[in-house]
């Protein structure tokens, strides 16, 4: 993340010619475990990692060419630049710009706070977690923005609030109906825990990771399959129609003899959907117990348990995410992994894995050699601690 401000403040004077006045920053998240369970009301159990979004900023001024009631941002990826409203009647496009993430924030925050007036501002953006990896580039975005928001105006939101308002801005701007998750560990991570979220009643709980003889190690896979776009809204469907044949408002309130019990109810697909659902609830919340009686074996099963329920069940892995998973099977306890699984929505994208810091490089080693002899795709592999959430940063 160091590397990644100092960038961004170099970007910021070549653009600008001048130093900015705010700079904020928001990291991406690795979800350890609890997929797929946040639209149904379950637990997921995620971390901030250290990779995010930096963003700097200043006063617009004479020079920049910022028309009144605009902000101009310059993105480094995209290489481009693009005016925001700051003001007015803001809308949805038809389809989803670049920038879409950074507007739909200022347009919530707006309408939200009522009496905020954002002046006119210049900034440039960096990222340096992967895009499409499962690893929250959007989140990491949008909290950002909230976060140069409360520094330009020198106000405070509350983080719940916070996180819906991003979230919000997923939803209508940039047209994804994601869960609260993503948001929510951006906004309120925090350094050496990991947060065990109840999607029902929002309520966050920190659970520390501070042995540092362990690591969290992401593995992106560098595929995302090309979807026809109704496997989400699909599975999204076969789990609350199950639950409304189950009788009950989410599939959080099912057990797993109860879903024995109602299983001539369901279509095999909706028990299949249904049961990992019910199993990866009870795995997250069995996980976070794990980790605070330091029980990293049970936690490591757990995370092999989600995986196989992902492909099986619920059908959302690839054949390179159950490779990276087998290899890093085969090198197992011995070798120093714990635990492996897909991470995210699924189809592609990374895994994440518990190993042990001290044999990092021969399970990096291992992991690149073996996935490239059987895909032909360098990897991308880094380990990680538990980050801090979002944060003004002094310049």
């Amino acid at each position: 993340m160091e590397q990644l401000l100092q960038e961004t403040l170099a970007a910021f004077e070549k653009e600008y010619g001048r130093k900015p006045q705010w700079v904020v920053t928001a990291p991406g998240r690795v979800n350890v475990i609890g997929e797929h369970t946040d639209y149904n009301d379950g637990f997921v159990f995620p971390m901030a990692i250290e990779r995010g979004v930096v963003i700097a900023a200043a006063p617009a001024v004479s020079g920049d060419e910022v028309p009144q009631g605009k902000a101009k941002i310059f993105s480094i990826a995209k290489k481009k630049s693009a005016l925001v409203a700051l003001g007015g009647n803001i809308r949805p496009y038809d389809y989803v710009r670049w920038f879409d993430y950074v507007q739909g924030v200022i347009a919530g925050a707006l309408q939200e706070e009522g009496n905020w007036q954002v002046p006119s501002f210049v900034a440039v953006i960096h990222s340096n977690v992967p895009l499409g990896g499962g690893l929250s580039s959007s989140a990491a975005l949008e909290v950002a923005t909230a976060t140069l928001l409360e520094a330009i105006l020198e106000k405070k939101m509350d983080p719940v609030r916070k996180a819906l308002l991003c979230q919000k801005a997923e939803h209508e701007f940039a047209k994804m109906p994601c869960g609260i998750m993503d948001q929510f560990i951006s906004v309120m991570g925090k350094k050496d825990h990991l947060m065990l979220l109840d999607c029902r009643s929002c309520e966050p709980t920190m659970i520390p990771f501070t042995a540092q003889e362990y690591s969290i190690l992401i593995t992106n896979s560098k595929v995302k399959h090309a979807l026809s776009g109704s496997e989400y809204p699909e599975r999204r469907s076969s789990c609350h129609t199950a639950a409304e044949k189950l009788g009950v408002a989410s599939l959080r309130e099912v057990s797993k003899e109860q879903l024995e019990a109602g299983k001539e109810r369901l279509t095999d697909q909706q028990y299949r959907r249904a049961r990992h659902v019910v199993g990866e609830i009870e795995r997250t919340v069995a996980a976070a117990d794990a980790i605070k009686k330091g029980d990293y074996e049970t936690l490591g099963q757990r995370m092999y348990a989600s995986h196989q329920s992902l492909r099986d069940d619920f059908e959302v892995s690839c054949r390179e995410l159950d490779i990276l998973v087998e290899i890093a099977q085969k090198i197992g306890l011995a070798g120093g992994v714990y635990g492996s699984r897909m991470t995210g929505g699924g189809f592609g994208g990374c895994t994440v894995s518990l190993i042990q810091t001290a044999k990092m490089n021969e399970i990096i080693a291992t992991l690149r050699k073996e996935y490239q002899q059987q895909t032909q795709i360098e990897p991308e592999i880094f380990v990680t601690r538990p980050a801090q959430g979002a944060e003004i940063i002094d310049n």
